[in-house]
């Protein structure tokens, strides 16, 4: 039995005055491929989404200084926490908006191959 052929798009998604969340959410549907008529939770149909315009995305509300980030160094006591303001300068927009996206696709294997579709203009 061959395997179906998927049609992947390129969408390009502007991220100029949208907030953060409300991107990330069109992205994720976009990337998933839960826009489409055939879609099933198994399968990776999703499309590849160009975001333009990274540096114009607004945050709302006192999120610079009140949203933390943390990740895990590996040893005992070293849960390191960054404010997005401080997340923004060192990484960069691109990265604060793949994080948010990344917590919104499925925790599974699809969700390797799903963020590697996100592009960056």
């Amino acid at each position: 039995m061959p395997a179906e052929k998927i049609n992947r798009k390129v969408i390009s998604v502007d991220a100029a005055n949208k907030s953060l969340g409300r991107l990330a959410v069109e992205v994720a549907v976009l990337l998933r491929g839960k826009n489409k008529p055939n879609f099933v939770l198994y399968k990776d149909m999703g499309d590849t989404v160009l975001v333009k315009n990274i540096d114009q995305m607004k945050f709302t509300g006192n999120k610079l200084e009140n949203k933390s980030y943390f990740r895990f160094t590996g040893y005992l006591g070293n849960l390191k926490e960054a404010t997005l303001k401080e997340v923004l300068i060192k990484r960069g927009p691109k990265e604060v908006l793949r994080t948010a996206v990344m917590g919104m696709l499925t925790k599974n294997k699809l969700r390797a191959q799903q963020i590697k579709r996100l592009r960056f203009e």
